[in-house]
């Protein structure tokens, strides 16, 4: 893989150079001159950012893909989509039912993934066939958004209304039965309203014995010019997913099983059904032509009902090294509401011969979540994962009781201001801060004995953040950051008090250039995070109990990116990139110091080719194009405890993985159709979370998309 990478690197020039001077080879007469103008990935602001600043002005990673990379891949989930991106991967697919994702060694939770710049539940997988873009930014955005975790944060944007006519209705249908008819329906009411409708409707069978999935999405926005200088743009969103809860293939002693993929060892009946819905109002007025004022207001509810048997190897309830499992049952439902106000102010101006562009905002956020857990059932039947004839499985579905309801308040408030200072042509300074106070609650009620427990904490912190960027030329950049963020810890001391957020240490520094007129944009990045105030049972006086705990560990996480987009030739496009990672416990008092973190793989690399034929010939409307991920080991299972004599813990040791997609489609006129071979040469590894939900990859599998323009 290194050497894939190195020979892009190396040969990209040479085919630049080539392309820009085949255009002066002609045969006798020039008829036409065509100027394109050319905006790279280093150019183009991401939403997520909250500020118009080009990326190559910023001391930070930035990234994203298009709509036209995700048609053209055919990408159908997050994961599909994070093969264009390095350093921000799949963790895990706990359940079958969600997908977890990770970013320099740190999991991004529901704090870090964003839709339209508002963040979401990610329990439920989102529709990606309503996406115009897909946005990543690496490292620290505490100063934006609060106490997110540290690697960085996604941000999907759905489709807008344009004032303009038209839609498409398209037919996807792929392996395992799987099919959803889409329709993207936009429109105008008078000179001064715009509307769009995305929806479409899933179902699918799966690699996996009887598991099967069945969802619903629509996405309708309306956009109201309310006078010139003001603007309204309204979104709903809502989807209903129901699909087999499956948590994989299992694991013996720590230790992967050589059992078929496809097996399911789950309860027949077991389902995961989830309801997402909300509604946003976005409003924008221009004050002048140098400053804006900005407001979001959103509205979100996310219920999920699960009732499945309990995951392989918990509740004390081990696989035997013959295959017998004794398979207990669980179920929880989770209520959560959701709401956000936010204000921003941004304008450019001058002091002397300082130009600022200036972000000052503010937001309030808060959660309520109800959660119920029910009463498992440790024995319900048993079956053998190497051979299902052994016993027969019961087939029905007990009624369970609840046995705890919790109700658990979470309410975040910030203020942030930022500024870019552009000192010279060469020097900007990116100088900022954010104040955040967070309050978060707990009751929990048992039914049994009827006692209530209630618990309250207060926490809140100061976001900095600096950054320093040398342009030499205006296409390239050197630039150098810090910055921190903080993450609320539960639990308390051994004296009884609530614990200090941990405060989260983030240097960043790397180059940015833009080579060849545009037509290449190559970054690197180098970077460092340090939690070194990370919360761990306290051993004081012999405590055992995990809710006492102290601030004595510490994770260190290291890493290098490489980011190449490239568009040589007309109708060649590419996007490649390798990511190195370490992180590991350089403090402990629990595990292994120098032991490294679960789930994240020491290296990723990935690398998309894609060409349009554009001549008037016979291939002119066909597009095929290749995409490569490598994903490097990793590790599951549980960190050994050096705390715990003759420790039971162990890790799991999960293979690297090469995966090929390729693609070809053909447009005409009105009419695409598209074919997409995802694992060519069927790839298997696993996803797993600790040791009990380990799910296969998915084997080789071939996918048709036909749309039609209106």
């Amino acid at each position: 893989m290194k050497n894939i990478l190195l020979a892009l690197i190396t040969f990209a020039p040479a085919i630049t150079l080539f392309a820009q001077h085949s255009d002066t080879i002609k045969t006798g007469q020039l008829n036409e001159i065509e100027i394109t103008s050319i905006k790279t990935e280093n150019e183009k602001p991401v939403t997520i950012g909250k500020l118009p600043i080009k990326p190559i002005d910023l001391p930070q990673s930035v990234a994203y893909i298009d709509k036209e990379v995700l048609e053209q891949q055919q990408v159908l989930r997050m994961s599909d989509a994070l093969k264009n991106f390095n350093g921000v991967y799949l963790m895990g697919t706990t359940g079958g039912y969600q997908e977890e994702i990770a970013g320099r060694g740190f999991s991004f939770n529901s704090s870090n993934t964003f839709k339209n710049g508002v963040r979401f539940n990610n329990s439920a997988m989102p529709e990606m066939s309503a996406l115009e873009r897909v946005e990543v930014m690496k490292g620290s955005t505490a100063i934006l958004y609060g106490n997110v975790a540290a690697g960085g944060v996604i941000n999907l944007v759905t489709k807008k209304p344009t004032f303009t006519t038209g839609g498409q209705v398209s037919l996807q249908t792929g392996s395992y039965d799987y099919y959803e008819p889409m329709i993207d329906v936009y429109s105008t009411i008078g000179k001064n309203v715009a509307y769009r409708i995305n929806s479409c409707y899933e179902k699918s069978r799966s690699f996996r014995d009887v598991v099967n999935a069945e969802r619903f999405y629509v996405n309708p926005s309306i956009t109201a010019k309310l006078g010139k200088k003001t603007e309204l743009l309204i979104e709903g969103d809502y989807l209903s997913d129901n699909r087999t809860a499956d948590f994989g293939v299992g694991a013996i002693n720590y230790e992967l099983i050589d059992i078929p993929r496809s097996r399911f060892i789950g309860v027949n009946w077991s389902y995961m059904k989830t309801q997402q819905k909300s509604l946003s109002a976005n409003i924008n007025h221009q004050l002048n032509k140098n400053w804006a004022i900005r407001s979001v207001t959103s509205f979100q509810q996310f219920n999920n009902d699960l009732f499945s048997n309990v995951r392989p190897n918990s509740s004390n309830q081990f696989i035997k090294t013959d295959g017998k499992w004794i398979r207990g049952l669980q179920r929880t439902q989770v209520n959560e509401e959701y709401s956000i106000t936010q204000l921003d102010l941004t304008g450019k101006f001058k002091t002397g011969i300082i130009k600022h562009n200036l972000l000052f905002g503010s937001d309030a956020d808060q959660y309520y979540t109800n959660t119920f857990a029910y009463n498992g059932i440790n024995k319900y039947d048993s079956i053998n994962v190497f051979d299902p004839t052994l016993y027969a499985p019961r087939k029905d579905m007990p009624d369970l009781t609840v046995r705890t309801t919790t109700f658990a308040p979470t309410k975040r408030t910030g203020v942030y201001i930022q500024d870019l200072l552009e000192i010279t042509r060469y020097v900007k300074l990116l100088a900022g801060v954010r104040f955040s106070y967070l309050e978060t609650a707990s009751s929990v009620y048992t039914h049994s004995t009827k006692v209530q427990t209630k618990t309250q904490q207060f926490d809140h912190a100061f976001s900095p953040r600096f950054g320093l960027v040398i342009q030499p030329i205006p296409t390239v950049s050197i630039f150098t950051s810090y910055s921190n963020s903080f993450t609320p810890n539960t639990g308390v001391d051994i004296n009884g008090k609530n614990l200090d957020p941990s405060i989260i240490d983030q240097y960043e520094a790397g180059i940015k250039s833009d080579l060849f007129k545009g037509l290449l944009s190559a970054n690197l990045t180098a970077y460092q995070i340090v939690n070194s105030n990370l919360a761990q049972t306290s051993l004081e006086n012999g405590n055992t109990n995990s809710n006492i705990k102290e601030l004595a560990g510490e994770v260190t996480s290291k890493g290098l990116e490489v980011d190449i987009t490239a568009k040589p030739i007309k109708g060649l496009s590419i996007i490649a990139g390798y990511s190195f990672n370490e992180a590991k416990y350089t403090e402990s008092n629990t595990y292994i110091i120098g032991s490294l973190l679960r789930y994240n793989p020491n290296h990723t690399a990935n690398a998309s080719v894609s060409y349009s034929f554009t001549q008037n010939n016979i291939l002119n409307g066909v597009n095929v194009g290749i995409s490569g991920l490598y994903f490097g080991e990793r590790f599951a299972g549980r960190s050994t405890r050096v705390t715990v004599n003759n420790d039971t813990y162990k890790l799991i040791e999960l293979p690297a993985y090469f995966q090929l997609d390729a693609n070809i489609g053909y447009v005409k006129n009105n009419i695409s159709i598209r074919f997409k071979v995802s694992n060519i040469f069927d790839e298997l590894s696993y996803n797993v979370h600790d040791d009990n939900s380990v799910n296969p990859i998915a084997p080789r599998q071939f996918m048709t998309t036909i749309a039609f323009k209106f």
